[in-house]
């Protein structure tokens, strides 16, 4: 199992983190969700650099060329709700790509709100065997809600290769995946990589709650 850390390269993408992560910056959702979307479509065209790829020809006015397209068969695959924009940034790319969407969510399990399950109700998700499964989410805190939903796709059929995609991860929630994803054909990506969690579970020092940040906060 690979994994990727593109803060590790200086890029355009640290620009993008410092705003998302600017609490100023966060007072303007529509600016928040545009850059969680230009950091997916960063991302996606740096997994299109594994892909398999095979040559067509294409009539143009003048006569015709030969050109390397990807042969892999896509599904992008969602955490619902954070993940919708990051989702859409991934979209932008991969336009010809089958999606999925699994509803997985923290749930808090003791009153200091310091344990944390994950639950999940919901997911609509085409067969990915023998596809390239892509599973996006902006946060890899834990990694419980991540593995929950990769247990949850897989069982409409073994993909042939696998990539997590996250705006931030923690050592932790890498351990988790690492245990839970078959390590001969995963790939994880990452924006930044923080050092850790706090008592609730949150990244430290983060961007706070991506779902909230995105759309407003919940109940």
């Amino acid at each position: 199992m690979e994994i990727i850390n593109l803060s590790e390269q200086q890029s355009i993408l640290g620009q993008y983190l410092a705003e998302i992560r600017d609490k100023e910056y966060q007072k303007n959702r529509t600016l928040f969700r545009n850059n969680i979307r230009r950091i997916g479509e960063i991302m996606a065209f740096n997994i299109s650099r594994l892909f398999t790829y095979a040559p067509v020809s294409v009539e143009t006015p003048l006569g015709t060329a030969s050109v390397e397209v990807p042969a892999d068969k896509l599904v992008i695959a969602t955490v619902l709700r954070a993940g919708l924009p990051f989702h859409e940034g991934f979209l932008h790319v991969f336009d010809h790509a089958e999606n999925g969407f699994v509803s997985a969510f923290r749930m808090y399990t003791n009153r200091e709100h310091t344990e944390v399950g994950i639950h999940t109700e919901y997911m609509a998700c085409p067969s990915v065997e023998g596809k390239t499964l892509i599973i996006v989410d902006p946060m890899l805190a834990t990694g419980g809600s991540m593995a929950a939903a990769y247990e949850a796709l897989v069982k409409s059929g073994k993909p042939s290769q696998v990539h997590v995609a996250c705006v931030i991860a923690t050592p932790e929630g890498l351990d988790v995946l690492k245990q839970s994803l078959p390590p001969e054909n995963s790939t994880i990506w990452a924006a930044a990589i923080d050092p850790g969690m706090d008592e609730h579970k949150y990244i430290v020092p983060g961007f706070g709650d991506a779902g909230d940040l995105c759309y407003g906060e919940k109940l």
